[in-house]
């Protein structure tokens, strides 16, 4: 529980309004399935720089619960309404960090999307805002509150894998295509684009900035980097949540096509720990390749591990584990190739959204916790800082948050706020 939970917490009847701040497909999807799943939840707002974006939510959610939720363009008319107790923010990643600090200094308990931050320094400014204000704070990271992810750490914590010497995470997405650079051209009728920039550098419209924020250092991770978060967040629950690791080596490149395009279509990342070595792949290719399917995500069936994009595969001295996100559940291989222990998994949205508005009532630390969350990120980052300074391997110095070996990465990692969307202090 947090120092001043008891002051936050609600009966486990009272209502829970909520506002969402950006409705794209997965603001949209997580605004609907918040009303649908949770008892006792309210939507109020709903916030996008985009007027034509998030009708379907407010007809929806009219419908259901008797009143259509006001539609805004500033995020800041939502954080002034002290009716709202708490926020989704699904924006582009680039206004993930600015929204949220907003958000705790308007006293809104959090639901933030993947990637949480666009830098180290970003997250560690995020925790430090939670803890100040005294926030609950969930990160999108799923798979957290799937009970096939507590019994896969629940095995390795009891020995039964042996010694973990070996993790290999996998994001090797399917499709490829050349980029291509559209010209700029008049901003969309409706679009606010000031505001979808928001802290990022000013430059004129483009729908491949608009429509495609993925393909940009600007305003994220990049794609397969933005789904590998899910993935070797899983794999640091069940090996007991580790701290960051000593150092990150990223090689990889623009491969499969030379199209001037910044961010990588592969990425092999290698972390440096005390007592076992991590991997992650991360690539987009082919079409043989696939995330777990329906009946995988939400029935009695494991995925074909081989062509499963993002498998993490865990070796222990007694043998390996296969494990699926977002439902994949596990299984274990022995000496003699058979399975010895396996657990379906189920995807785990719905548990994960009733984790939040039950810590919003309670006062106690949702599962997937800011602090955590960010540490899973900086894997991320620290993989694309070592890719963007030309392959270098990066030394960290987890306690103290920074890079110890390249000013090159420090600068990047620094980044740059345009006025007037810089991040307050914390005060």
């Amino acid at each position: 529980m947090t120092p001043n939970a008891l002051k936050n917490m609600k009966s486990a009847n009272d209502k829970v309004v909520l506002g969402l701040i950006g409705c794209g497909g997965r603001g949209t999807r997580l605004i609907l399935d918040f009303r649908k799943n949770c008892m006792g939840v309210e939507v109020k707002y709903i916030c996008d720089v985009d007027a034509t974006r998030g009708g379907r939510a407010i007809k929806e959610l009219g419908k259901d619960q008797g009143y259509e939720p006001l539609w805004v363009e500033d995020m800041r008319r939502v954080y002034e309404d002290k009716d709202v107790d708490a926020v989704i923010i699904a924006t582009p990643e680039h206004w993930h960090a600015l929204a949220f600090v907003w958000a705790c200094q308007a006293g809104k308990d959090i639901y933030i999307e993947k990637n949480i931050s666009q830098s180290i320094p970003e997250g560690l400014k995020m925790i430090e805002a939670t803890q100040k204000y005294n926030r609950i704070v969930q990160v999108g990271s799923q798979n957290r509150s799937g009970d096939y992810a507590f019994s896969a750490r629940n095995y390795i914590s009891e020995g039964k894998l042996g010694n973990i010497v070996s993790v290999k995470c996998n994001c090797l997405l399917p499709g490829h295509q050349a980029w291509f650079l559209k010209p700029d051209s008049p901003v969309p009728e409706g679009l606010n684009w000031n505001m979808w920039l928001g802290p990022a550098p000013e430059v004129p419209y483009s729908v491949s900035r608009h429509k495609a924020p993925y393909d940009w250092w600007e305003y994220s991770p990049g794609l397969q980097m933005a789904m590998a978060v899910h993935v070797v967040d899983l794999a640091r629950m069940v090996l007991g949540d580790p701290d960051c690791p000593e150092s990150v080596y990223c090689a990889g490149g623009r491969i499969l096509f030379n199209d001037n395009r910044s961010i990588p279509d592969i990425q092999a990342v290698t972390f440096e720990y005390d007592d076992f070595s991590m991997t992650c792949e991360s690539a987009k290719f082919g079409d043989y390749m696939s995330k777990s399917k329906p009946e995988v995500r939400f029935g009695d069936k494991f995925p074909d591990w081989r062509l499963n994009s993002t498998r993490i595969e865990i070796y222990g001295t007694e043998g390996i584990m296969y494990l699926g996100i977002m439902g994949g559940g596990w299984q274990v291989i022995g000496q003699d190739g058979e399975v010895r222990d396996e657990e379906y998994g189920y995807f785990p949205d719905e548990n994960h959204q009733k984790n939040f508005i039950g810590c919003i009532r309670s006062g106690k630390m949702p599962n997937a916790d800011i602090i955590q969350g960010h540490k899973s990120a900086s894997l991320i980052h620290l993989a694309n800082l070592s890719y963007r300074v030309g392959n270098k391997q990066l030394i960290y110095n987890s306690k103290e948050g920074v890079i110890e070996n390249s000013e090159e990465a420090k600068q990047i990692s620094k980044g740059s706020y345009r006025e007037p969307y810089t991040i307050p202090e914390i005060i």
